[in-house]
């Protein structure tokens, strides 16, 4: 798969290309393909060891071909990976597991070897040589990928994790061939004992079987344990691809056609029965229904649709029968955009792996040099081999850099696939950085705190005036205008009336209102001064109800018939139910709310009062084109700033903002511009966004911490003799598993909305 993107030089065009890596075992591999494609000229690359993957950006000049020809001759496979497609994902019954195979047979070998090394009770007479029949299979086939590995990387001079494994199980298992042919230990009656450290002993008659056997199949299980944690790490990811319909039923000439939904183009009008999925994102034509979209965006509860709304694909139609026009497909669709942000995200390094990186580049040869060293320290100081080997072996066993090179990758697998799953797309690593600096987020007021479409929000009437009956005409006269204001009155009338009676003489009145005949009454609806030159003044009550309205922004529409100011309607753009408890999660998560709108001074602080939002914290009558310069400002005053807003006025603004977060009912300008994406409309979701971003950096950041802490402790205890080899490889192997566990508890965040 490969793109064109903006190059880092200026003007200048760069392709994308994403590979499969093959033959990585650990970090340290990773490590060594980027190094090797950015050493090429004009190649910028990014090699992940947790997704076996690497992005890379290259200049012209320079072909996949070369690319991939760079890989192998580091000593590992490359190619364009398949489109990702559920269809190509295995249930886990149909899937050989090669690794599992060879850790089960090295373990039924392994076993009676450990148990007759460490307990001398079971030591019968020549029990050392049935030990060492179980132990050559281990060795041979159980820790064939490592010595394979081990081999390749020694053609390319290079040493990875499992050169010290192999050298460490190899030593071992020649140590204890020798002293059983050629030294003591092969003698009728000998016994052999286990500690947990060194032990002192004739080098002669000591075995290390159960070290080469127990290290062997202990560091499979890790890497089989590893495997399948990654693989579930994966797993929301290739749940956000399953979510798609497989097939559509198609209208041609009338008929409905069965088709494969990857047939489906541009225009193509498809049928949704109740039940099923919507098979790509489109615009309803015909019919009504409520579609639920809760596994895309995380919202319960399902969304009104009717002839003219747009629907994305992978939602199910939960109502009535539709026809929808496709409007985009494949890779075009909200799923598929969605899929791609999460893998790209999930391809992504924090600063602190990329140092996590160069120190596993260079750890094996120092651990080699290390374990060298150690070897000759103990002879020089006990003169013992046996505690000299034994030190030395326990030394290249513990140093595996792997736990560094899982911390990232996995915690971001988990954390980005679970904002996924609840309608919240990071775009890569650098984003959970910013989350924790940010302490102020400014709220663009139109679509983001409130619902971007006028309502009517209250009926004032004048004495012996019903509401019902000030609904029905107006209403009625309304239904007859397609003015935005027109529109809530007339849809809040027919939500509560039903069917609304015809209008008659119906006559737009330019920049003042509407008038016609309604049941025989001459009815008027507009600005105040049209009643005015029909004679009809509002009376006091009413006067005093418009005037409050319009103090707070609200739109007052002034209604007339008979000869008589009847009534005043109050129209506005309303605050959604969820903003005031979003508003008060992200205060929670330490954050300063500052709303930003274009209206007056006097609607914005309304809706800052009703959503809690303090009135100094309102920058009202701000021109589209002045937002950024907004953003600039706050953070000139040293605030690091984060924005929400959804249309294409606000691209530019979340761009210059410190974290951009863009609500996906918005434009797509504002989606590419943002640093995360709300793919709901509740203001919640960004509260939850942030959390999670936090929760993940700190999954990342205590993955770091154990993954050094552990190689810093552990290599001094096995040079100081205090680590027997087998504890050290069953260490060794379990400090990737709990690397991994660690982030795999990210599965459990809930949003609080």
């Amino acid at each position: 798969m490969s793109t064109t993107t903006p190059g880092i030089g200026p003007g200048a065009l760069r392709d994308r290309v994403e590979l499969a890596i093959g033959g990585m075992t650990c970090a340290s591999c990773a490590a060594r393909i980027e190094k090797k494609l950015n050493r090429m000229d004009g190649v910028e690359a990014t090699v992940n060891y947790a997704t076996e993957k690497a992005q890379v950006d290259f200049a012209p000049e320079v072909s996949v071909a070369d690319l991939i020809a760079t890989v192998e001759r580091t000593g590992y496979t490359a190619e364009l990976p398949a489109p990702p497609t559920p269809a190509a994902e295995d249930t886990p019954a149909e899937q050989p597991d090669p690794l599992r195979e060879r850790l089960l047979i090295s373990a039924a070998l392994s076993v009676p070897v450990v148990l007759l090394s460490m307990i001398p009770a079971l030591q019968f007479d020549n029990w050392q040589w049935l030990a060492f029949a179980l132990t050559g299979p281990v060795v041979v086939y159980g820790g064939r990928p490592f010595h394979r590995a081990a081999w390749t990387n020694l053609r390319h001079g290079a040493a990875t994790m499992d050169t010290l494994v192999s050298l460490g199980t190899l030593a071992a298992f020649g140590w204890s061939v020798w002293a059983l042919f050629f030294g003591h230990a092969g003698m009728t009656g000998m016994r052999h004992a286990f500690t947990l450290g060194v032990g002192a002993g004739d080098a002669s008659s000591t075995l290390y079987l159960e070290t080469a056997a127990a290290v062997t199949t202990l560091i499979l299980l890790g890497r089989w344990l590893e495997a399948r944690s990654k693989r579930r790490a994966g797993a929301a990811l290739h749940a956000l691809l399953d979510l798609g319909a497989k097939d559509v039923a198609v209208l041609q000439d009338g008929r409905e056609v069965r088709l494969p939904v990857d047939r489906l183009t541009v225009g193509l009008r498809f049928v949704v029965r109740p039940g099923e999925k919507i098979a790509t994102d489109g615009t309803v034509v015909e019919g009504t229904s409520a579609v639920d979209a809760s596994m895309l965006t995380g919202e319960a509860v399902p969304v009104e649709v009717t002839v003219g709304d747009t629907v994305t694909g992978a939602t199910v139609n939960a109502g009535g029968r539709l026809v929808v026009e496709a409007t985009r497909v494949g890779a075009d669709t909200q799923l598929a955009r969605m899929a791609k942000l999460v893998e790209e995200a999930q391809n992504g390094k924090a600063a602190a792996q990329r140092l996590a990186d160069r120190i596993s580049a260079v750890f094996v040869p120092v651990v080699i040099l290390i374990a060298l060293g150690t070897l000759v320290t103990w002879l020089l100081v006990s003169n013992s081999p046996t505690e000299a080997f034994t030190a030395a072996v326990a030394v290249l066993i513990i140093a595996c850099p792997c736990a560094l090179g899982l911390a990232t990758p996995t915690a971001l697998m988990v954390g980005t696939g679970r904002g996924a799953q609840l309608g919240i797309l990071i775009k890569g690593p650098e984003v959970l950085e910013t989350t924790r600096k940010v302490d102020t987020i400014v709220l663009d007021k139109t679509g983001t705190v409130t619902t971007g479409r006028m309502s009517l929000t209250a009926v004032h009437t004048a004495d012996g005036v019903s509401e019902t009956e000030v609904l029905r005409l107006a209403g009625a006269l309304e239904h007859a205008s397609e003015h935005p204001i027109a529109a809530a009155i007339a849809t809040a009338a027919a939500d509560r009336l039903g069917e609304l009676p015809p209008v008659t003489g119906f006559e737009n009145v330019p920049g003042r209102g509407v008038q016609g005949v309604v049941d025989g009454h001459a009815v008027i609806a507009g600005r105040e001064l049209l009643l005015a030159d029909w004679a009809q003044h509002l009376p006091a009550e009413l006067a005093a109800a418009k005037a409050a309205a319009e103090a707070t922004g609200a739109t007052a529409v002034s209604v007339g018939w008979d000869g008589q100011a009847r009534a005043v309607l109050v129209v506005s753009d309303t605050v959604k139910p969820t903003s005031a408890a979003a508003v008060a999660e992200l205060r929670a998560l330490g954050l300063r709310p500052v709303l930003l709108t274009g209206d007056n001074r006097s609607a914005a602080e309304a809706v800052a009062a009703e959503v809690g939002i303090d009135a100094a914290d309102v920058i009202a009558e701000v021109l589209p084109e002045d937002k950024v310069a907004t953003i600039r400002r706050l953070q000139a005053e040293g605030r690091s700033v984060a924005m929400v807003g959804d249309g294409v006025n606000d691209a530019a603004a979340l761009a210059q903002a410190d974290l951009g977060l863009a609500m996906g009912t918005g434009t797509d300008a504002a989606i590419e511009a943002g640093d995360l994406t709300l793919v709901r409309g509740d203001l919640r979701s960004a509260a939850d966004a942030i959390r999670l971003s936090r929760r993940t950096l700190a999954t990342i950041k205590g993955n770091l911490f154990w993954a050094f802490a552990y190689n810093v402790a552990a290599i001094p205890l096995a040079a100081a003799g205090l680590l027997n080899p087998v504890v050290a490889g069953a260490t060794m192997a379990f400090s990737s598993v709990f690397v991994v566990t660690n982030s795999l508890r990210l599965r459990r965040f809930a949003a609080a909305s």
